[in-house]
């Protein structure tokens, strides 16, 4: 199975489709400029932190 294989089936597992990961990073990016304490809720960061680090695992994997 080739990477791009691999990360869509990731997606697909974890997210649902390509649009509902593309929706959490959407997060992620505003959280970045705008983070600050009560600005999210903290599990909203954690979703954000848990995508990230999935797709960088499964991009050196």
């Amino acid at each position: 199975m080739e990477k791009a294989e691999i990360l869509l089936n990731w997606i697909e597992d974890w997210y649902g489709s390509p649009e509902e990961l593309a929706k959490v990073l959407d997060l992620a990016l505003e959280m970045l400029f705008y983070l600050e304490e009560d600005t999210f809720d903290r599990k909203e960061v954690h979703e954000v932190v848990a995508a990230l680090r999935g797709i960088v695992v499964g991009l050196r994997g």
